[in-house]
């Protein structure tokens, strides 16, 4: 019985725990954007939605990828990134709310466009559209969980399951 319930908690909390992992602009890779589109990146970033716990991905070829301050950002300034990478497939664990700030720490590549803030917001995901015959609105899968067992608890415990 008690380990009937612990799984049903445990499947509750790893629906809610879902991380999303980005790839960086698309399928495109971390480059320099095409002259004249500086905001490629933020363009993409743009249509996103990111949480606390979600993984950004940079794959890229003979470059870098760098967490700087919004100063650094601004400035594309490479001398003290928080975060530097260039191994051709960096992943970015988003671990809390508020901005992050990204450029290349090629010389020249940031000035070319080549840098994105991410916005990270804390609230929780909502959650996905009920597919047909699905539990009501605002229910999403834990909820369905949860009222499954209001529904089955009396009759487990009736039986000493």
């Amino acid at each position: 019985m008690a380990s009937l319930l612990s799984l049903v908690l445990l499947l509750a909390l790893l629906d809610a725990s879902r991380a999303t992992n980005f790839e960086v602009g698309g399928d495109a890779e971390w480059v320099v954007p095409q002259a004249g589109d500086s905001q490629t990146y933020n363009h993409w970033a743009s249509k996103n939605h990111f949480h606390v716990g979600d993984i950004v991905h940079f794959k890229y070829n003979q470059d870098s990828v760098m967490v700087v301050t919004e100063q650094g950002y601004n400035k594309c300034e490479s001398s003290h990134p928080i975060f530097f990478s260039n191994s051709g497939n960096t992943e970015v664990r988003l671990d809390r709310p508020g901005p992050f700030y990204f450029i290349s720490g090629v010389t020249g590549h940031c000035q070319g466009g080549q840098k994105l803030v991410i916005k990270v917001t804390d609230k929780a995901r909502p959650p996905p559209g009920p597919p047909s015959g699905a539990a009501p609105a605002g229910f999403g899968s834990a909820g369905a969980i949860v009222v499954l067992m209001a529904v089955l608890w009396p009759l487990l415990v009736m039986h000493d399951i």
